[in-house]
């Protein structure tokens, strides 16, 4: 009998950076694979994300629950209510491990089912600090898993410190790789022509979400940015935030720059699209942890804003701003000109892995002896 695996994805990002790992958990002969689909690919106004998913051809269950609003407290409210829904189907599944990643608040309630109906849980991209809220969850994750992916040896190193036992933690890099080096991304072309574009000019990509901490600043940091991107006039590509405290928000900004004509805005766009575009483009502006972990094995320029991926292990793409119009304009310009940075760059060296997280999870996920000792954490 295979056994089965069910995976938690609220979002088109966890998705997209967990496609490679999904299709070959999918694919192995003594495994079998399950997706709870829920939250903001449920969701016309980012995009109904959850086509994505169909057209991959997973077997995947809707959890029918949604963000009311931006607000802190929708956020608590889909939690408790996706908690509620999830029991029910894990249920009826009856998986061997539950798969989650990172630190949202549908992977978090994820957990803590898998803990209470005595399921294993293993968890990817553990142990990693950003210096807010989302550290929170993350740990918490952390503690209530059994299994242990981290994507690097220094997270690695704090998910040991947190108590994990050492056998259970496998450094595995970051999945959102495995795509980038091992599967044909669009050629320059197929984008420019699906996105009206032109490479043999500037583009820039922007990618902002808000931060847990600052919701109520979230729309003005958002403008802070918009306008030091306007100034230049290069292509710009804008993809819309999450569905956070602080998200809608940010989407009304956005919409009054859409119409300037350098400006092109999207709810989402497919993971092999982002990929493509991240190949291509000359710098990616915001906040997004896709700067942080996936641009550097593309030797693309990153304007990190803030402090959403504070705390970090980071490449030598990286420049840091402030939500200040100038400390923005100043750093576009550093990282467009300034030759050093741009052959540091262009060495294309990523702390997080060598795109073989796929292949490593799986093996270890069909490998890994299920008993009461694992669940009960027992060394």
């Amino acid at each position: 009998m295979k056994r089965k695996i069910l995976y938690i994805s609220g979002t088109r990002a966890d998705y997209g950076l967990m496609r490679s790992v999904l299709h070959q958990i999918h694919n192995h002969e003594s495994l079998s694979l399950d997706i709870a689909v829920t939250g903001m690919h449920l969701m016309d106004e980012f995009g109904t994300t959850v086509d994505e998913i169909k057209k991959d051809g997973f077997n995947y269950h809707i959890v029918d629950v949604c963000y009311d609003d931006d607000t802190k407290e929708s956020m608590v409210k889909f939690i408790g209510k996706f908690i509620q829904h999830l029991t029910p189907l894990v249920r009826t599944i009856n998986p061997d491990i539950i798969l989650v990643l990172g630190d949202r608040g549908e992977m978090l309630g994820g957990a803590i089912v898998g803990a209470y109906l005595s399921i294993p849980v293993a968890h990817i991209h553990g142990g990693e600090v950003t210096s807010t809220v989302d550290d929170l969850a993350r740990h918490a994750i952390t503690k209530l898993s059994q299994i242990h992916f981290p994507a690097t040896e220094e997270s690695a190193q704090r998910i040991h410190h947190m108590g994990e036992d050492p056998s259970q933690i496998f450094v595995v890099g970051a999945p959102g790789l495995d795509q980038i080096l091992h599967e044909p991304l669009l050629l320059p072309e197929e984008l420019e022509k699906k996105y009206h574009l032109n490479f043999s000019d500037k583009v820039l990509l922007v990618v902002q979400h808000s931060v847990t901490l600052e919701t109520d600043q979230a729309p003005e940091q958002m403008r802070e940015t918009l306008e030091a991107v306007s100034l230049f006039q290069y292509q710009t590509v804008i993809i819309y935030p999450n569905a956070d405290a602080g998200g809608r928000g940010m989407i009304d900004v956005i919409k009054e720059y859409e119409d300037l004509p350098f400006i092109r805005t999207y709810k989402s766009i497919p993971h092999k699209d982002y990929l493509s575009l991240m190949q291509n483009t000359s710098v990616l502006i915001g906040n997004s942890s896709s700067g942080i972990i996936e641009a550097p094995s593309f030797g693309l320029p990153v304007i990190n804003i803030g402090s959403r991926q504070e705390g970090r292990e980071r490449g030598d793409n990286i420049v840091e701003a402030e939500y200040n119009r100038n400390s923005i304009v100043s750093a576009i310009k550093y990282v467009l000109n300034d030759q050093s940075f741009i052959y540091k760059v262009d060495l294309k060296i990523n702390p997080y892995g060598d795109g073989c997280s796929g292949k490593k999870i799986t093996n270890i996920l069909n490998s890994v002896t299920i008993n009461n000792q694992l669940l009960q954490k027992r060394k």
